[in-house]
């Protein structure tokens, strides 16, 4: 494998505060980046968030064709109420809201993505996602971190994938963290998006049912946390 440096000066300067602090993280918005960072023989990546397991073959994800000119793939949620994604003040600019008529946007969680790296770079998108976190510096038009650009850009224009491919949410939301069930259906990747990490609850010896699951997987402790969850079983 090959380990790439990711300048986190490279960012600072165009985050804004978000209503979780970690989200604040610079390496939050690391894939924005990627078509800088990688080698340009790079044509194809998946992108994972570090709260996850994947406890499938994930070929199967990485031979998700990408049709069309789509740029990416991830599982869309077009259930969730889209508006809540952005401020009062986002929908009632009298041009904002223009931006993304035409599309039929869906939620989408950027934790989990197939990306086409010939096209994002063809396309100059990481440009593109600066363009609204600039806009964010100035006029405030989302709360919730590195995920508003991303919807704004791709959202209706995104290769659906399987749910099974991203269980997220098992964080909890993001305020509380409070604990929460899988999803109905097939389980190919475990996702603790949300607050709640599966790594503090252990360590805090408050875990959610579905940290243990996690357990094995800690680098550091997971001797102690795989006995312990043996023992409640």
């Amino acid at each position: 494998f090959k380990v790439y440096i990711f300048r986190e000066d490279t960012v600072i300067n165009l985050i804004s505060s978000s209503i979780r602090q970690a989200l604040e993280n610079p390496l939050n918005y690391a894939r924005n980046y990627l078509g800088d960072i990688l080698d340009r023989s790079v044509d194809r990546v998946i992108y994972l968030d570090s709260d996850i397991i994947v406890v499938d073959d994930i070929t199967k994800l990485w031979n998700t064709a990408l049709t069309g000119l789509r740029v990416i793939g991830a599982p869309e949620y077009c259930h969730a109420n889209f508006t809540q994604y952005f401020t009062p003040g986002f929908w009632s600019d009298p041009a904002l809201p223009g931006l993304i008529s035409g599309r039929n946007p869906c939620y989408f969680n950027t934790g989990v993505m197939v990306m086409d790296m010939v096209r994002w770079r063809e396309g100059n998108y990481r440009e593109k996602l600066e363009v609204w976190m600039q806009l964010q510096k100035k006029k405030r038009i989302y709360d919730l971190g590195s995920l508003p650009p991303f919807l704004l850009v791709f959202a209706g224009d995104v290769e659906a994938i399987d749910h099974r491919w991203n269980q997220h949410g098992l964080g909890g939301d993001n305020i509380r963290g409070s604990c929460r069930s899988l999803h109905p259906g097939p389980v190919s990747l475990l996702h603790w998006s949300g607050k709640g990490k599966p790594w503090v609850r252990l360590d805090d010896g408050k875990p959610c049912p579905i940290d243990y699951l996690w357990a094995p997987y800690d680098l550091h402790k997971s001797q102690r946390h795989y006995l312990q969850y043996n023992q409640d079983l």
